[in-house]
This record gives structure tokens, sequence and C-alpha cells, in this order.
């Protein structure tokens, strides 16, 4: 096995520089769409207690409508 080769310092520098702007726009990036996020399942959570409320209307009226024909 041939020994290693050794990396050039400005391909060193370059890798490091590359993975720090990675990890510093993941950041940004998070920090950017975060607030949307929650900001979407805030809405989704209203949005879910609506349909149940109504879910729960329907069943009512269907069983009150079963009664009725029943009767």
């Amino acid at each position: 096995m041939a020994p290693p080769v050794a990396v050039s310092p400005l391909i060193k520098t370059a890798r490091y520089s590359a993975l720090i702007a990675g990890i510093l726009y993941g950041k940004k990036r998070y920090d950017n769409l975060k607030p949307i996020a929650a900001e979407e399942r805030r809405i989704e959570e209203e949005e879910k207690k609506v349909r149940e409320e109504q879910e729960r209307i329907a069943k009512q009226l269907a069983e009150a409508n079963e009664d009725t024909i029943l009767k």
C-alpha cells in the first residue's frame, strides 16, 4: 500500500470553508423556516379543532335523524 499523499493547504482551507459556510447557511435557513412552520402548525391545529367540531355536530344530527325516523 502506498503512503498517503499530503493534501494541499489550499484544498484543506477550501474544504473547511465550504463546511463552515454550509453550517452557517443551514442555520440561517432553519431560523428562517422555523416561524413559518410554527404558523402552519398553529393553523392546522385550529382547522383540526373546527373539523372535529363539525364532525361531532354532524354525528349528533345523524343520531337525532335516526331517532326521528325510528319513532
